[in-house]
């Protein structure tokens, strides 16, 4: 012949030559290749789903406010817990007259985390519907209540740092409560600016702590069978059987109430359905061929699970990880309500919803409807990115296109 060795194989192909003797998987180089185009026939497929876009950008949003919601909510100070309970409960487009008096041995020290964390409150609000400068004294009428206002007299030295002159600029303000305020008199849109950081931290602290116990043991189970895939499954099983709410009460009044303890007590309870998918997918795609050229070729079982069989089952793992990401949204939120979640003062929007809950009876029921609004869209995005990455890695559905 021509000096050349071709031998055929039924799972792998050989070529030899007199510089070089190498064996080359095609299958693993079909792979990769069906790989690049899988995933640009995803994102082509995702881009013409009208709800998936609508849930990425309802996503992206709520994540800019997320990361910078200290520098877009109108109240600064940390957790947004400026509180004026003469303002309590005031509807949405409330504006209030305020006199700020600057609180004694308080230092506004720059600080370069103000961005993620907030600033400290270094001055005190008085609600006044009116003021009069006398000389050196600043006569106000305190607002009290809608009836009620009392006269107080402030030196105008003791109130201002600059000149007298400045009082009017400096020290006497107004502020508009776009959303309203809640009990405590605390202004409600900075404060759902600023639950969104805990929503989503939640749902992606939970999602991250599920699909990493979901992957592992599914994929361990689903490649050895056997004892493993028997003690795997009546772990998942005896885990199933426990309600949800139940068995976060139980994580959580085991590791106490907090911020990060709600965190790690959500993830823990859905990790059994991403277990479960993964589980099933392994199985089915471990008899592929080129699953046997890897083992043919001497590849270790963690090299074939990690670089040949989870990459291929990426797709239903993001569509799982969406649906657990809106779950882990709301059990916070239920978790919150009930006084279990995250405590105050930190924003939570299911404690947003517990502490304003009442007025729905009464005169002003969007103080509790606001956040439940905001709950509703986020988990509505995630849905609907769930329903598009749904159907963009259907496989069938793909090659038809």
């Amino acid at each position: 012949m021509d000096g050349r060795c071709f031998t055929a194989q039924p799972i792998s192909v050989l070529f030899y030559s007199h510089t070089f003797f190498a064996p080359v998987s095609i299958f693993a180089i079909y792979g990769m290749q069906q790989s690049v185009s899988f995933t640009q026939q995803t994102w082509k497929r995702l881009k013409k789903n009208k709800g998936a876009l609508l849930g990425l950008v309802i996503i992206f949003i709520a994540l800019i406010l997320a990361i910078f919601c200290y520098l877009l909510a109108p109240d600064h100070s940390p957790n947004a817990d400026l509180q004026t309970v003469e303002i309590q409960a005031k509807k949405p487009g409330y504006t209030q007259q305020f006199l700020k008096i600057p609180e004694p041995g308080n230092t506004n020290d720059a600080n370069m985390w103000q961005w993620w964390s907030g600033s400290p409150v270094q001055y005190k609000l008085i609600p006044i519907t009116g003021y009069r400068i006398q000389k050196d004294s600043l006569l106000v009428h305190k607002y009290i209540d809608e009836d009620t206002t009392v006269v107080q007299y402030y030196s105008v030295a003791a109130i201002t740092s600059g000149h007298p002159d400045q009082l009017e600029q400096e020290n006497i303000i107004t502020k508009k409560y776009w959303l309203g305020t809640d009990k405590f008199g605390r202004d409600i849109l900075s404060r759902l600016i600023i639950g969104t950081r805990v929503s989503l931290a939640v749902g992606c602290i939970a999602v991250l702590i599920s699909l990493t116990l979901g992957i592992i043991l599914g994929a361990l189970a689903g490649y050895y069978k056997g004892w493993v895939d028997e003690v795997v499954m009546w772990l998942v099983n005896v885990t199933w059987s426990i309600p949800t709410l139940l068995l976060v009460f139980a994580i959580t009044l085991a590791m106490g109430k907090g911020f990060w303890q709600i965190f790690i007590a959500v993830g823990l309870t859905m990790w059994v359905s991403v277990a479960r998918l993964v589980r099933g997918q392994v199985i089915a795609v471990k008899e592929l061929e080129f699953v046997q050229a890897a083992r043919a070729l001497g590849f270790g079982s963690f090299r074939i699970i990690m670089k040949h069989i989870l990459p291929n089952i990426l797709g239903p793992v993001l569509v799982i990880a969406a649906s657990n990401f809106a779950t882990a949204i709301i059990v916070e939120a239920g978790l919150s309500f009930l006084g279990i979640g995250v405590q105050p003062p930190q924003p939570s929007w299911g404690l947003m919803i517990k502490e304003n809950y009442n007025f729905i009876i009464t005169h002003n029921p969007m103080l509790a409807l606001i956040p439940g609004f905001a709950i509703m869209i986020l988990v509505l995005a995630f849905n609907l990115l769930g329903n598009g990455l749904r159907d963009a890695v259907d496989v069938k559905a793909t090659a038809s296109s």
